[in-house]
């Protein structure tokens, strides 16, 4: 009996643990599916594309479902669920291409002014702080309508304005990192300020840039949306959910699939997009 009486509270103990475990570490598994099922989208986009995204392929305006049109089509007849993909395609690529050079741009930044400090450090933080003050869409709107709608020149609109916030938040994780035992153990065993940032900041910077990154993939999602809404995407007839939605809000109370489906696929893209960047805010945390 007192055997019995003392296992049913260890069981009732280790059961909130587990459950907590278990709870992240689906959320996690959620969060690469929805990670792995947007970039498989965008890498079989061609392949899997009904029709043409640029070319009529049938009945203007069709609804959705009609005449084997999953999606329906758009005012002059094109599919809809083709322009979707390609669409789909363009919008992540170039989020991915945007975060991966603002992390070089602005973690390079962040690593010298963080690793040398003094007069490198103000110097860079001063000019970060310049291109932060400054209001983030507006220069991206000017600097793409002066470059001409195209997709480079949205990248780099885009681009110019993202990199400050790597920069100060790698650069405030360097000066952080800089002050723990080991780097200071490494700093008094004669490691040189490059080898010091390569060796032992750079990784320790490496979790902080990466769910940053994650958290990000949502909002530049939606920001480039807002340039092709606003026609500073891709020259027509190109496939952008952006443009497309901007394009046919004439539709919206008549044939309303038109222009909701592609900002439909913008949401769903910017949410899977959040909560893949919450995933792994949460399995780097536990670890």
């Amino acid at each position: 009996m007192a055997t019995g009486s003392t296992a049913t509270p260890v069981r009732s103990r280790a059961r909130p643990r587990l459950l907590s475990g278990g709870g992240t570490t689906r959320l996690s598994q959620a969060a690469a599916g929805l990670f792995a099922l947007t970039t498989l989208i965008a890498l079989l986009a061609p392949l899997i594309e009904p029709y043409d995204p640029l070319l009529p392929v049938g009945q203007p305006q069709l609804a959705p479902g009609e005449q084997g049109f999953l999606l329906g089509t758009d005012s002059i007849g094109r599919d809809i669920l083709s322009r979707v993909l390609a669409g789909w395609q363009s919008s992540w690529w170039a989020a991915v291409i945007v975060i991966a050079s603002g992390l070089l741009v602005g973690g390079l930044v962040g690593l010298v002014a963080g690793t040398f400090g003094g007069i490198v450090d103000n110097v860079l933080m001063r000019i970060t702080d310049t291109f932060l003050a400054l209001p983030a869409p507006v220069i991206a709107i000017a600097v793409a309508a002066t470059l001409g709608p195209s997709f480079a020149h949205t990248l780099l609109a885009v681009g110019i304005v993202w990199w400050p916030f790597y920069a100060r938040i790698i650069r405030g994780e360097i000066r952080t990192l800089a002050a723990r035992p080991h780097v200071e153990a490494a700093r008094l065993a004669g490691a040189g300020r490059i080898r010091l940032g390569l060796r032992h900041l750079l990784p320790g910077a490496v979790p902080t840039a990466v769910v940053t990154a994650s958290l990000d993939v949502g909002s530049l999602l939606l920001t480039l949306a807002g340039l092709s809404f606003l026609g500073l995407g891709q020259s027509a007839p190109a496939a952008e959910l952006g443009a497309d939605t901007a394009k046919n809000l004439s539709f919206l109370l008549q044939d309303w699939w038109i222009p909701v489906v592609p900002g439909v696929a913008v949401m769903v893209m910017a949410l899977f997009g959040n909560i893949a960047g919450d995933g792994v805010r949460n399995l780097l945390g536990d670890r």
